[in-house]
């Protein structure tokens, strides 16, 4: 029998009724489905809210109790809409915007440009001039070239120096896939640390901002990857930022206001799986940036963090309807049931890009029969689209069943595509028994917009 809800990988508001239909934050799925279509990314309000006050008080307690602040970025490469912008910022977060578009995201928000910071390796004009206007409370420089473009577009226009932090790579690999880890040196992000023959090229970065008059040095900015389940690392990469920075102090007299640890916290994707706990890693790196300053004589910076996917991923999940099922007898003899679903890798693309695990189940009803191995499968023209590569699914699966895939809040939406031209699904939140769409389900209108023939 597939009775696994509740718990993780599922939002806190997933619950299976006795005739097994899943409800979300009170609402039913055969309700949801009936209103809004499938396939269709869920996302529980509520859950969301509690993990971004969950991280945000976590750290500031921890950070506390060692005399030092502590700004909570969300990170809206994860999932931005108008919606979710202000909801985290009511809960206390900052957001942090990867481009022009997420930038453009927050502002319609109403977030302050002075709790937004911009990233990118490779930020236009256009993007840096948008982030200067509205104020930005950082921008996150990637190269030295970058330092002298956005020093650049200042003397142009003239005004207050704008806030810059310089991105560093610490040599820390951390995270799940190579695609993901952000820390280490072949790498397209940062400027490192490592320094075989005089200054390195973070110390260069360093020194290039204090040489403009028209940059203000906020801090160091470390990033160390995604989907991180070991907080040593974190502990490692903050040693390494806290003695550059004390390096630069010593040799320039200046010592920078803020650093940036990064984040990248991982989550659960299957049942059985722990999450990174918000009150502990917030306690062991508030203990391991003390001890370091302690050892270097400096006093402590203000400090930010990223938790990342851990915010929204575990919020949400994707409403699937079966159709096709087929038994396929493979190598070893046995047989796996392919499952296909009404959307797959344009809605749920990191199982194809990273082999990502996820685990779904058969939420519209309670199933008496045994569990069958099965693959759920998209329906695009690849033989990669994999939305859940191995899971039990009820032998009586069959088409019209309604599908879950949890933990789908973090990169479903963001990296959605129209491969094959398939609309992308809509993302609705639901909240004590209700549901409103925030992004509407795209239609054939949509993509034949774009097309001028």
């Amino acid at each position: 029998m597939s009775t696994s809800i509740p718990g993780e990988p599922w939002s806190t508001g997933v619950a299976r009724a006795s005739d097994g239909a899943v409800t979300v934050a009170g609402v039913g799925v055969r309700a949801f489905a009936d209103e809004h279509g499938t396939p269709a990314y869920v996302l529980d309000e509520s859950d969301l809210r509690a993990r971004a006050r969950g991280y945000r008080r976590a750290f500031e307690t921890a950070f506390a109790e060692i005399g030092a602040g502590v700004d909570v970025y969300y990170a809206g490469k994860a999932f931005l809409s108008v919606a979710v912008a202000r909801w985290v910022h009511e809960e206390g977060l900052r957001v942090d915007t990867a481009t022009g578009g997420e930038l453009a995201v927050a502002l319609r928000a109403g977030i302050p440009g002075a709790d937004i910071g911009l990233h990118g390796n490779n930020k236009s004009d256009a993007e840096i001039a948008r982030a200067l206007d509205a104020g930005v409370g950082r921008i996150i420089v990637d190269s030295l070239v970058e330092i002298d473009r956005v020093a650049d577009a200042v003397a142009a226009r003239g005004g207050d120096p704008a806030p810059v932090m310089v991105r560093v790579t610490t040599g820390v690999h951390a995270g799940g896939h190579e695609y993901i880890s952000t820390a280490h040196e072949d790498q397209k992000f940062g400027l490192s640390i490592a320094s075989p023959d005089g200054d390195s090229p973070a110390m260069l970065g360093l020194l290039a901002v204090l040489a403009r008059p028209e940059l203000r040095l906020l801090g160091i900015h470390s990033h160390i990857g995604s989907q991180i389940l070991d907080p040593s690392g974190f502990e490692v990469a903050a040693r390494a930022v806290l003695t550059l920075r004390a390096q630069l102090a010593e040799r320039t007299g200046v010592l920078v206001d803020e650093v940036d640890l990064g984040g990248g916290y991982g989550i659960a994707y299957l049942p059985g799986e722990v999450a990174l706990d918000p009150d502990r890693i917030a306690k062991d790196v508030a203990a391991s940036v003390q001890a370091t300053a302690a050892e270097l004589g400096t006093p402590l910076p203000r400090f930010s963090i990223e938790p990342g996917r851990a915010i929204v991923g575990p919020a949400g999940l994707t409403l699937y309807t079966v159709g096709t099922v087929k038994p396929v007898r493979i190598d070893d003899g046995s047989v796996r049931t392919y499952v296909s679903i009404d959307g797959g890798m344009s809605d749920n693309i990191r199982p194809a890009l990273y082999g990502a695990s996820y685990h779904a189940e058969v939420v519209g009803r309670l199933s008496d029969a045994p569990t069958v191995l099965a693959r759920v499968v998209g329906k695009h023209c690849e033989s990669g689209d994999i939305v859940v590569h191995e899971v039990q699914l009820p032998a009586d699966v069959r088409a019209g069943d309604l599908l879950a895939v949890a933990a789908t809040g973090a990169y479903g939406r963001s990296m959605a595509s129209n491969y094959n031209h398939v609309p992308r699904p809509p993302v609705v939140a639901v909240a004590d028994g209700a549901s409103r769409v925030l992004v509407r389900r795209e239609t054939e209108d949509d993509l034949l917009a774009l097309d001028l023939g």
